[in-house]
């Protein structure tokens, strides 16, 4: 057998006495990719709960919102639909309802006045009120929406350093064994491009849903904005019919 064979043969089986799997390669990587490997992990983890989630209350808000319309809209009385929420609304248009016919009670709890300036007065209070409670729920709406976008655009450059730590100790490993055959450079180079891979398949998935959530969620604040015009609308005509 020629020397070149042998020689191929037994390079076929050191590479192959490598454990070239994904946990392999993680428990052979030096403590510098390992933490690396270990945040990326962790970050996608989180982010696809944070997805899961996202998904699942805006599907339930939308339909929820859906509902309270049809309530709102029946041609009920507004004193009537408040009552039956009562001081436990469970979405925001519902809070966004309730926080303004709160002020509406309150300001007219002793009667209206003839003064303009007066019942100018409660109308600025009422849309004031909703104004900040929209707000207020868009906060909470878009909780956990800037870690998707952290690790949208930090966790390519993370993997990325994760990758230059390993090729940096493959070139070591290299200088110290003075062998540059492919059982040698094969396993630190699979543990760098490991980490770039894992901040990729983090990073993506972070990315298109923090989009898909700003656009969802920017289209849901344009509805609570045109109910809390629609609605500040009605309760000032309600204001001039009282009047007297």
């Amino acid at each position: 057998m020629q020397p070149q064979a042998i020689d191929a043969i037994a390079l076929a089986g050191s590479v192959a006495d490598v454990d070239m799997s994904l946990w392999g390669l993680f428990l052979k990587a030096d403590i510098v990719v390992k933490i690396v490997i270990m945040m990326l992990f962790v970050a996608s983890i989180w982010c696809w709960a944070i997805i899961i989630e996202k998904i699942l209350r805006l599907r339930r808000l939308r339909t929820q919102a859906d509902e309270f319309e049809d309530s709102f809209w029946s041609g009920g009385s507004l004193e009537e639909l408040y009552d039956e929420i009562g001081g436990e609304p469970d979405h925001p248009m519902e809070i966004l309802f309730t926080a303004a016919m709160r002020e509406w009670r309150r300001s007219t709890s002793r009667g209206l006045s003839e003064d303009n300036a007066l019942r100018a007065g409660i109308r600025e209070r009422i849309a004031q009120v909703m104004q900040v409670t929209l707000g207020r729920e868009m906060d909470r709406l878009e909780r956990y929406l800037g870690f998707l976008a952290t690790v949208g655009s930090t966790a390519p450059f993370l993997g990325l350093f994760g990758t230059v730590w390993g090729i940096m100790n493959s070139f070591q490993a290299i200088a110290i064994s003075k062998d540059t055959n492919l059982a040698v450079v094969a396993p630190g180079i699979a543990e760098a491009l490991f980490a770039t891979a894992l901040g990729l398949v983090a990073a993506i998935p972070a990315v298109i849903a923090y989009n898909k959530f700003s656009s969802d969620l920017g289209r849901f604040a344009n509805r609570l904005e045109g109910f809390a015009g629609e609605f500040n609308a009605i309760l000032s005509r309600q204001l001039e019919e009282r009047r007297g």
